[in-house]
């Protein structure tokens, strides 16, 4: 109860959820190996920090901003531009995450000081011109940031492939592929405790830590003024609370941990570009996310992360293989045909959005409490 701040779960089903995810991501190296799977769960933990950011905004204190993913990206570039002109040193990871972290803080205060005053979708608007401006000069700064191709760089050997702990067998797996030993019958996975192992676990680790640091704030003072807030702004105005600096603070701390995520995205890429970093579409995304999982929860990010993530990289594979069972029906291979998976992830979330009408957490919760107020009910009446 300490660790998650008196905020559990509340719910059986969501708890179950909760706990295969973060084990799956616990042993993820050892149970999905290859290069596709890594890239997978190591996003999920680099969106879950995002995503979580962006929930403290829009689900605790109702702040529609479409610059979110301008400070991601501008962590990101920090680290990159770091890389690339210092070299790739534990100095330069460490410059780069504080300018990042720095650069983001003075950005989004900037940014809620000229437009938090304004209400609404006014507010929105202000924070996506800031967010097109912001990509716009990027692309356009091509010898400080690459412009559309991008940069590329280097980072501390380490945390590469290129580096091993040990070259002894561990677990029987392996992190980036099966490796066979022996004949086919005796065939073993191996562990390669390479540096890519120990940036997923840090990755891991940092979504974790962000995780209970941010249900820890929400469900503090300060966290329960944001809900004041985001429920009658002008009530909480009324019992004395300066919202417009709740709401800054807010904002800037978003911010910090979005930067903080996107530095970290940096060092497991190892490439970036505006479209990658920057995009409307990852805000769209970022957006979609955050509702699916259900606003307000912190524990949302976490469930609508790793549904969306798993669709977005695994839904076009899985219609290819349902596309060539169907092959002699007749429309039906038509339909399911893998260049249409962007149609089918559409209809996926629509379809959570109509079941789910809260977000995947809201509805769970209210279904359990509902249940219990059944059963108090029952046990009453008898």
């Amino acid at each position: 109860m300490r660790l998650l701040s008196g905020d559990t779960p509340r719910s059986t089903v969501l708890s179950v959820l909760l706990a295969a995810i973060v084990l799956a991501l616990a042993f993820a190296p050892f149970l999905f190996p290859g290069p596709l799977a890594y890239r997978t769960y190591s996003t999920i933990c680099l969106f879950t920090m995002l995503v979580l950011s962006y929930d403290i905004l829009l689900g605790y204190t109702r702040i529609i901003s479409f610059a979110h993913a301008m400070f991601y990206g501008i962590g990101a570039y920090a680290m990159a531009i770091a890389l690339r002109d210092l070299g790739p040193s534990w100095l330069a990871i460490g410059i780069g995450l504080l300018a990042g972290l720095a650069t983001a803080l003075a950005v989004a205060f900037v940014v809620a000081l000229f437009s938090l005053r304004v209400r609404a979708v006014f507010f929105a608007l202000v924070t996506l011109a800031v967010a097109v401006g912001f990509m716009t000069l990027v692309s356009k700064l091509y010898g400080f940031t690459g412009g559309e191709d991008g940069i590329a760089f280097s980072v501390p050997r380490v945390l590469g492939p290129a580096f091993k702990l040990t070259e002894e067998p561990l677990a029987g797996f392996d992190v980036m592929g099966f490796a066979t030993s022996g004949n086919a019958a005796d065939s073993v996975f191996k562990v390669r405790t390479s540096g890519m192992l120990l940036l997923y676990y840090g990755l891991f680790v940092a979504a974790i830590m962000v995780f209970l640091g941010l249900l820890r704030m929400m469900n503090s003072p300060f966290g329960r003024v944001c809900q004041a807030i985001r429920e009658n702004e002008f009530r909480a105005e009324a019992l004395g609370y300066r919202t417009v600096a709740y709401r800054t603070v807010n904002v800037c701390i978003s911010a910090m941990i979005a930067a903080f995520a996107g530095a970290l995205a940096a060092l497991s890429l190892r490439y970036i570009n505006p479209e990658s970093m920057l995009s409307f579409d990852l805000m769209v995304n970022i957006l979609l996310i955050t509702v699916i999982g259900g606003m307000g929860t912190l524990y949302g990010a976490v469930i609508g992360t790793a549904l969306f993530v798993l669709a977005e990289t695994y839904l076009q594979s899985l219609l290819a293989m349902a596309h060539e069972a169907t092959a002699g029906v007749p429309l039906l291979p038509a339909v399911l045909d893998p260049e249409r998976w962007y149609l089918w992830l559409g209809i996926l979330f629509v379809l959570s959005v109509y079941f789910f009408p809260r977000g995947i957490v809201g509805q769970l919760r209210a279904r359990a409490q509902a249940r219990s107020r059944n059963m108090q009910a029952t046990s009453r009446s008898q």
